[in-house]
């Protein structure tokens, strides 16, 4: 975990990365979903941060059975740090959708997420914003990150960092301790945990992800002496390896011919 010190240079860090991505697109306005935990909200102060907080649009996208103290969270951070909000209530396009109960707790999630990424980007043809991703470096490399979903967005501040990077970098920007200290929950059903769901605490997955990721860790044992069973281990490793294709854009056969540059300069 990094010292406060580390922490407080990385938000400068970040602050800089969104302010100058924002200058190279020629767009100085930035929308998110804001749903009332740590991660919406340390993406909305960073991007308030950078680019000023009259410029972050937070749009607020309950379903029937999101939690009431989740948006109540949402709107109080707004408030605090003066960020416009809107809310879209995405009931009607879930249930017209799936129409009866047959679909899966797992289907349904997945279609609100995409749904709320869908009205994000709308609003960002709209007004002429990017999209501020939410989903930290823990979630990516567990893919947590609904493909398309939650995952998809213009720029992303957070997947540099590990969950309790976030909860670390939270707590020094000022956002309110019932955010921070609240249950992790992508509150796609009642009673949904992050942590339940995958199967591990986000303590167990930052420590062995560090060692594997930025370590290169690759002993068994070695891992194991954190005190991790082998049956954890190999669980993330399994999300690590199976969930690569959420990291990439779509993959391609170039047919031997070459990548498109991300840029091109003429020369005289």
């Amino acid at each position: 975990m990094r010292s406060d010190d580390d922490l407080k240079i990385i938000a400068d860090q970040l602050k800089r990365f969104i302010s100058e991505f924002t200058q190279s697109c020629g767009i100085g306005q930035l929308v998110l979903g804001l749903s009332g935990g740590v991660d919406s909200a340390l993406s909305a102060v960073l991007g308030a941060r950078a680019i000023g907080a009259e410029n972050i649009l937070g749009v607020i996208m309950p379903y029937q059975s999101s939690s009431p103290e989740s948006e109540a969270d949402a709107i109080d951070l707004a408030q605090k740090f003066g960020i416009k909000t809107e809310k879209i209530e995405i009931t009607p396009m879930i249930e017209r959708y799936f129409g009866d109960d047959s679909a899966t707790a797992l289907r349904r999630g997945n279609k609100m997420a995409r749904e709320r990424m869908s009205i994000l980007f709308d609003i960002s043809a709209r007004d002429n914003r990017l999209v501020l991703g939410t989903s930290n470096k823990t979630e990516i490399c567990l893919g947590y990150a609904t493909w398309y979903g939650d995952g998809a967005c213009s720029l992303n501040p957070l997947g540099g960092l590990y969950k309790r990077e976030v909860w670390g970098l939270a707590r020094i920007l000022g956002i309110p301790d019932q955010i921070v200290d609240k249950q992790p929950t992508a509150d796609l059903w009642p009673g949904q945990t992050d942590e339940q769901e995958l199967g591990l605490t986000y303590e167990t997955a930052d420590i062995l992800l560090n060692l594997i990721i930025e370590d290169q860790v690759r002993s068994l044992g070695q891992l194991q002496a954190t005190g991790a069973s082998k049956e954890i281990i190999l669980n993330i490793v399994k999300r690590i390896n199976r969930f690569w294709f959420k990291r990439t854009v779509p993959t391609i056969d170039l047919l031997g011919r070459n990548p498109i540059p991300a840029k091109i300069e003429l020369s005289a």
